[in-house]
């Protein structure tokens, strides 16, 4: 749709909407994205061997809830985006909490461990790939949640692209959580959390030109 032609229906009192179309998009979108972005975790990376036991430990469930709360709070976030004029109230706020609370826990962490353990829990064993297999999964979602954004009327295009890319880099995070074995906080804090960035930014970066409408 063009601005003229959002212009003309809003003047014409023509404005009727199909019922739960976010919704709908959203689903759709996500739903796709989150199949094709586990089936390539599958097919590519593979589950971790001992996810049974992984499962048993608290810090397992912890990242997985990280990345949930971060899932839900974008979420919101870009759907409000998705519609002109619509206030983003405590979605900033909701985003927020979970970073500081890694973050929180990370330096608590590291305070209590010995210095010799220090840099073992912030880089573990796969440091330099774990941001990386993250965007990677978080392409096929990235690609869902900016269709279904786009098939909205999205006001902020680059701010509407990055919580879209973080939309992304969550849910990606929640799938990578099957397969990563690295479970310290302070890992999690850092090198999670810049895998998430990467499709944030790339969103940022697309969203003016993949929403404009």
């Amino acid at each position: 749709m063009k601005t003229d032609e959002l212009v003309n229906m809003l003047a014409s009192g023509n404005v009727g909407v199909e019922p739960h179309v976010v919704e709908r998009r959203f689903m759709i979108g996500l739903g796709v994205g989150s199949i094709a972005s586990v089936l390539l975790m599958i097919t590519t990376l593979g589950l971790r061997p001992d996810l049974i036991e992984a499962a048993r430990l608290p810090m397992f469930w912890f990242k997985c809830a990280f990345a949930a709360s971060l899932a839900a709070a974008s979420l919101v976030m870009v759907a409000r985006l998705s519609r002109p004029g619509a206030p983003l109230g405590r979605a900033p706020t909701a985003l927020a909490s979970p970073l500081l609370v890694v973050w929180l826990l990370a330096a608590l962490t590291l305070v209590i461990a010995a210095p010799e353990q220090r840099a073992e829990m912030l880089f573990g064993d796969t440091w330099t790939l774990c941001p990386l297999l993250i965007a990677m999964l978080a392409m096929p979602l990235l690609a869902g949640a900016l269709w279904a954004v786009s098939g909205l009327a999205p006001t902020r295009l680059r701010l509407a692209g990055a919580a879209s890319g973080l939309l992304a880099g969550a849910l990606a995070t929640l799938v990578y959580c099957v397969h990563c074995p690295e479970m310290a906080a302070p890992f999690i804090a850092v090198w999670y959390v810049a895998g998430i960035a990467l499709p944030t930014v790339l969103g940022a970066l697309l969203g003016p030109r993949l929403l404009r409408w």
